[in-house]
């Protein structure tokens, strides 16, 4: 066992674990802070799991070994035995975008639980590592080496000096569709693979890993399975983010507004394939990369979300919008604002926000505030200042997102 994860659950096991599969010499022992359940399962299943692999014919299924121990929270012991380790090389983390927050109480969070266990490895001879965050994060191995730096800031030189020289900071972008497991999953993999999997995960044909940064104690094979080793992701996470998971999140909130549950019904909804559509022309108009590559990833992609082998939830998606907005969406929002457009798809994502935050329930680090908010009297402006207060200055911003909310209101009758 070679190499450590943090945030089971089945995105991990859906790209990250498969990946390291190809590559027999690597395991992986695998953390969740937040589930119990998930590591016990896989426990009794001595790691193994089934994944079926979805597109528009049969389902196609194997067994995934790559998982050598599974863990729950309360094996903090064995978490700081694995970290500390010099045979771990690398530690992989889905965390989701609300996990690299820094606040004033890291204890419990999973960049605390990291420093501690950075800070258990420094104590037992400092053996480099590298850290591979795999969350929807523009640069995400800069967020994670910020987040860490700010939380260590009241730790000792020394061990502040060992993680700028020891540890690696990996930049990577990821991608494969992989919707929450229903009862029916569950069936259908003891059908396909014999094996009685109470920890089945579903994903999509497609997958992308591409990574930028160093390994001082080497990794897995993982271009095996065909992740690609590049010096420059900017372009790829741009293009990612925008096109990819910023269609899923106007779709997520427009959406459920307009009665859709799935990404399939959404990009078969009229009003919605036209947003989606807007938003790419939108998005294209300040992407780096060259039209042509534009246009291929746009038709993959509406293949991918109109499958109707992967039933990617809507709700799902909308979950942390505090967090996937700002990388998602306004980075677009502000480029057209600033050449004096008003572009009705993200306008349309904010008003399917404002509505979500409104009616249904928010899973979302600021829910509380931000729920308030929406159930306040102007809400719209309320909303768009505790998102980013430059918006709430634009005054035709405020009004064509309040007018949308009303617009999305009459198109469910």
């Amino acid at each position: 066992m070679r190499a450590v994860h943090l945030g089971l659950g089945a995105f991990h096991r859906a790209h990250q674990a498969v990946y390291t599969m190809a590559d027999p010499e690597w395991g992986i022992a695998a953390y969740t802070f937040r589930n119990t359940e998930l590591p016990r399962r896989l426990a009794e299943q001595d790691g193994l799991y089934s994944l079926q692999v979805r597109g528009d014919g049969e389902p196609q299924a194997e067994i995934v070994d790559a998982i050598s121990r599974a863990h729950a929270g309360s094996d903090t012991d064995q978490w700081l035995a694995d970290l500390a380790s010099p045979d771990v090389a690398l530690l992989t983390l889905t965390i989701t975008e609300a996990g690299y927050r820094v606040s004033g109480d890291q204890d419990g969070t999973a960049i605390g639980r990291l420093l501690a266990g950075l800070r258990g490895r420094h104590r037992a001879g400092g053996a480099p590592i590298a850290l591979v965050p795999c969350d929807n994060l523009p640069g995400n191995g800069g967020v994670l080496r910020r987040a860490i730096g700010v939380a260590a800031q009241a730790e000792g030189p020394g061990f502040r000096s060992w993680i700028e020289d020891n540890v690696s900071f990996v930049d990577t972008v990821v991608d494969r569709i992989t919707p929450a497991v229903t009862e029916q999953d569950v069936i259908a993999a003891a059908r396909l693979t014999g094996l009685e999997d109470r920890a089945p995960v579903v994903t999509e044909p497609f997958s992308e890993w591409l990574l930028a940064g160093d390994f001082p104690l080497g990794r897995p094979a993982w271009e095996k399975s065909g992740a690609r080793f590049v010096d420059d992701l900017a372009a790829y996470e741009q293009r990612k983010l925008w096109f990819l998971n910023g269609a899923h999140t106007l779709l997520a909130y427009a959406g459920p507004a307009l009665g859709c549950a799935t990404v399939d019904e959404a990009v078969r909804h009229p009003v919605l394939a036209r947003l989606t559509e807007s938003w790419w022309d939108v998005a294209a108009r300040h992407a780096p990369l060259p039209a042509q590559d534009l246009t291929y990833y746009r038709e993959r992609l509406l293949q991918r979300f109109s499958s109707r082998g992967v039933r990617h939830n809507l709700l799902q998606i909308a979950a942390d919008g505090s967090q996937k907005i700002p990388a998602r969406i306004l980075p677009v929002l502000r480029a057209e604002r600033a050449a004096e457009r008003m572009p009705e798809a993200p306008v349309a994502a904010l008003a399917g926000w404002l509505i979500h935050l409104r009616d249904r329930p928010v899973s979302d680090p600021r829910a509380d505030e931000l729920v308030a908010l929406a159930r306040s009297a102007d809400a719209p402006r309320r909303v768009l200042s505790a998102l980013d207060i430059t918006l709430a200055d634009d005054g035709e911003l405020v009004s064509a997102v309040e007018d949308y909310v009303e617009h999305l209101r009459l198109s469910t009758g």
